[in-house]
């Protein structure tokens, strides 16, 4: 059976189960569609080909025995390249890890293996995650599946280009501001930032520990959901994660959403956003409509404060994430040493790229004794602020629908400044900040690139988001990923 690689994550699984398809030939032809499309994309950064076939045969055989398989049976993901794989090389793609090699499964890792997903490979990003081009990745260069000379987005770039060009089913991201719905709407794909808490970090190389969160990207909210059902819970290696009740994901999928209450807040329709962009939203809005949502004006006023607020704490928290790669225990280490300053400043100097050590030194300013009051204590207080943005709106309304980019996927030889990236995140950052889940899913097309649209919903709702996606999947109709042939 040709052209597997067309189909949903839902629709393989259930394939595989129905024993139309062995395991074996899924992983054969997707590595096939790898080599075929991956020169023109640059999605991985590192493939598991002998493992993964290994793996496949020993699912196989489960299988045909009658054994009960997990609920990702046979599928082939991906995972991003900060997310630790036993035996697998992983670098966050940065010169200061170098040929690292992980000595465990981070816990989102293990849990699709418990599933029986077959991991096919580590999907390139922006260095340590800090980005939105994956233009700093220290590997290559990852391009839109859309346009060869149009960013994938980032920092989750190669997870999304994953997707976009049909190489892999489900892919895992993170995102910290924006990384898994940017990259999302950027590619054509759908995207979702769970609630922070409600997908383990463990084993996920931090940038700014109270931002980043795990998440899926695939072709459909089904896929979403399917995911979302396997690397959520509770786990005992990261306290952070929130002891709650997982409901069933897909119980959400193919609901009626008459009466839901979406609310379109003023400070996100702003004059900036690319026209074509905003009538795609202002179309977005009037399918639901005809779904029988109701839709409520709101106002999030702190919104303004977002990106000045995200880039005193991220780089803040990335400063002392990032204190640990010193040359001394793990990975890079510069041959230019004297003493045991160099080995420190070299090693750091040399292994960093140009926006890290940025990030760096911007959050090391931040947490200084003569700073700290100043910039990073008055950050998190607007923090809260924010939060109580979305609590005020959240007491009216069951979702939040805004744009996800001012504008469509840029060149990627655009010389834009690094204040001009920042603000690219204008409309994600903010639920980073409070903490509630958000996901992109396709919405249209402008000059051949596609547009998403973001959903935001209460704290450990997520359902809520699968429940008004799904719809908004029926009435948008079909969505075709690029061919790449």
């Amino acid at each position: 059976m040709k052209n597997l690689y067309k189909l949903t994550a839902s629709e393989i699984r259930e394939k595989i189960l129905n024993k139309e398809v062995k395991v074996e030939e899924l992983v054969k032809e997707t590595f096939e569609r790898i080599e075929k499309v991956e020169g023109k994309v640059g999605s991985f950064v590192h493939l598991r080909k002998e493992k993964a076939l290994e793996e496949a045969r020993i699912l196989d055989e489960k299988i045909a025995k009658g054994e009960k398989v997990g609920a990702l049976a046979g599928v082939p993901v991906a995972i991003k390249d900060n997310m630790v794989s036993k035996g697998d090389i992983t670098t966050a793609c940065s010169k200061i890890l170098g040929n690292y090699e992980g000595i465990y499964d981070a816990t989102v890792v293990k849990k699709l293996k418990e599933a029986d997903a077959i991991i096919i490979g580590i999907t390139n990003m922006d260095e340590f995650a800090m980005g939105s081009t994956t233009k700093t990745s220290f590997h290559h260069l990852t391009k839109n599946p859309w346009d060869a000379t149009r960013v994938p987005g980032g920092s989750s770039g190669g997870a999304a280009a994953s997707i976009a060009a049909q190489e892999v089913y489900i892919s895992l991201g993170s995102d910290t501001g924006g990384s898994i719905r940017q990259p999302a709407s950027f590619c054509g794909v759908v995207g979702m930032k769970p609630t922070y808490g409600r997908v383990s970090r463990y084993g996920l190389i931090a940038f700014a520990s109270s931002l980043d969160q795990i998440g899926p990207m695939a072709k459909s909210v089904e896929d979403i959901a399917l995911t979302m059902n396997v690397i959520a819970g509770a786990d005992d290696y990261d306290a952070t994660v929130v002891n709650c009740e997982v409901p069933d994901y897909t119980q959400f999928l193919n609901q009626d959403i008459r009466g839901m209450k979406i609310g379109v807040p003023k400070e996100y329709f702003i004059d900036g956003i690319n026209p074509e962009v905003r009538q795609i939203m202002e179309d977005a809005i009037e399918k639901f409509i005809t779904l029988g949502a109701e839709i409520v004006e709101i106002s999030l006023p702190y919104t303004k404060y977002a990106v000045p607020t995200y880039y005193v704490i991220a780089p803040a928290e990335a400063s002392s994430n990032l204190a640990r790669f010193d040359g001394v225990r793990y990975g890079y280490r510069s041959e230019n040493i004297q003493n045991i300053n160099d080995l420190y400043v070299n090693s750091r100097s040399e292994g960093f790229g140009d926006e890290v050590k940025r990030r760096i030194m911007i959050g090391t300013y931040v947490l200084s004794a003569g700073f700290y009051d100043a910039y990073f204590k008055k950050a998190q207080k607007v923090r809260t602020k924010i939060k109580e943005d979305f609590d005020k709106a959240f007491e009216n309304v069951d979702v939040i629908f805004t744009p996800v980019s001012p504008s469509t996927a840029f060149r990627l030889d655009d010389k834009k400044t690094p204040i001009e990236l920042y603000l690219e995140d204008i409309f994600t950052i903010s639920a980073n900040l409070a903490g509630i889940p958000g996901i992109s899913i396709p919405a249209g097309k402008t000059q051949g690139l596609p547009v998403g649209i973001q959903l935001l919903g209460k704290p450990f709702r997520e359902g809520d988001l699968i429940k008004a996606g799904s719809a908004f999947e029926k009435v948008r109709g079909e969505w075709e990923l690029p061919e790449l042939d």
